[in-house]
């Protein structure tokens, strides 16, 4: 096969003719064994010569594939490990819940890492602990789930402290999340952890929006669709969720071009995390914003001319863990997208009832409770830009009507 050259064209490596293979092949055996043919019909010869071009065949095919694998876009699992290896940007594990949580009570009471708070349900420990501050409250504290599992954490339920507090300190020190929590995040996909190598090679340099998210995703427990860079007045907003506060800081530190342009929420500073890093000699001020969670809930109304469709259940069982899927994975910011909501529900349901006989479909949204309806115009439904879309196991209902 050395002997045999690799054709590469515009769209890649090429599979080489079986003529031109067999021809390669006698030519190598004439060049060692002088007289030899191969073109005696029905001889043994003959036929171990087209046995052998099949199995060249096969080879040059599978020396095109693996030239074709080492590629973000078609690597399979191992090769696109080491890709991302090359980036520095390992696949990511699992992670449990997390939530930032805030101290009230007297000044000074230092908070240590591993201080236990719960909601009743699920226990958080404090990661990197903190301080009550003179104004009689701590920073927003980073605090990861005890227990695995994907559970909703929403905001003010983690109010219970269960590491036990010294008797002068008992009754006076609480505990409150001004936010949702992040929910656990399962290993990641091939197919997001593609998107994180494919963005990562596109970095051009430092200090650029796609450096800074290719960092921040590295970070254990962010999500990618929590991650958002954004242009704002007087500078850039960074809006990440999940992951060490400090990590987040110090992702910051390294990626940002310039730290002093960093804006916090400009919508509510309760989002803020702000965090001081020590680089000898300097200390570094950084805020980035904690997205809050929206809970989303859809109720989807179909039907069908067709006068015996018996499969209506299995259109309901099938469209919504879909719908669900696709709430969950709008990224930071973005809109929920009616046109994309459509063909989510045509393609999950098409094993039962092709999309050209789904005569209605309607869709009824309510964001935190509240309906919301597409911006005039348009089939998008937007919300608060610095938030994130969650819906539930049971947040999307599917009814023939």
């Amino acid at each position: 096969m050395s002997t045999i050259p690799l054709v590469m064209t515009a769209t890649g490596p090429v599979a080489t003719d079986p003529t031109t293979l067999r021809q390669a092949l006698v030519d190598g055996v004439a060049a060692e064994v002088p007289d030899y043919t191969a073109n005696l019909p029905g001889g043994l010869i003959e036929d171990i010569a087209s046995t052998d071009v099949g199995a060249l065949v096969t080879i040059d095919q599978a020396r095109v594939d693996a030239i074709n694998s080492v590629t973000p876009y078609g690597a399979n699992a191992f090769v696109l490990a080491q890709l991302g290896g090359q980036f520095g940007i390992p696949q990511g594990t699992s992670a449990n819940a997390s939530v930032y949580v805030v101290f009230s009570g007297p000044s000074g009471y230092v908070l240590p890492s591993g201080f236990v708070v719960g909601d009743g349900s699920n226990q958080y420990a404090l990661q990197d602990g903190g301080v009550i501050q003179a104004s009689g409250q701590s920073a927003q504290l980073f605090a990861v789930a005890t227990n695995s599992g994907t559970f909703a954490i929403p905001a003010g339920t983690v109010n219970q402290i269960v590491t036990s507090l010294p008797s002068e300190y008992a009754g006076l020190i609480t505990v409150t999340n001004p936010q949702a929590g992040t929910a656990a995040t399962s290993a990641e996909s091939v197919q997001t952890y593609r998107g994180r190598v494919l963005q990562a090679g596109q970095v051009a340099s430092v200090g650029t929006p796609a450096f800074l998210k290719t960092l921040l995703g590295k970070i254990s427990g962010v999500q990618s669709r929590l991650i958002s860079i954004n242009q704002v007045t007087g500078g850039w907003q960074v809006v990440c969720g999940g992951g060490d506060a400090f990590a987040v800081a110090a992702a910051m530190l390294q990626g940002v071009g310039d730290i002093a342009l960093l804006k916090g929420s400009q919508i509510d500073n309760s989002r803020n995390v702000n965090v001081s890093l020590f680089q000898n000699p300097n200390t570094y001020n950084l805020t980035f914003v904690n997205p809050p969670q929206q809970v989303v809930t859809m109720a989807v109304t179909w039907n069908t001319t067709l006068p015996n469709f018996t499969a209506g259940s299995s259109v309901n069982q099938l469209a919504a863990p879909a719908l669900q899927a696709y709430i969950n994975s709008i990224y930071a910011g973005q809109p929920i997208n009616l046109n994309e909501a459509t063909a989510t529900f045509l393609d999950a349901v098409a094993p039962v009832i092709d999309g050209p006989n789904v005569t209605t479909l309607q869709f009824a949204v309510t964001i935190n409770g509240t309906p919301a309806t597409p911006a005039a115009g348009t089939n998008i439904i937007t919300s608060d830009p610095e938030s994130y879309f969650f819906a539930s196991a049971t947040a999307v209902t599917v009814t023939q009507g």
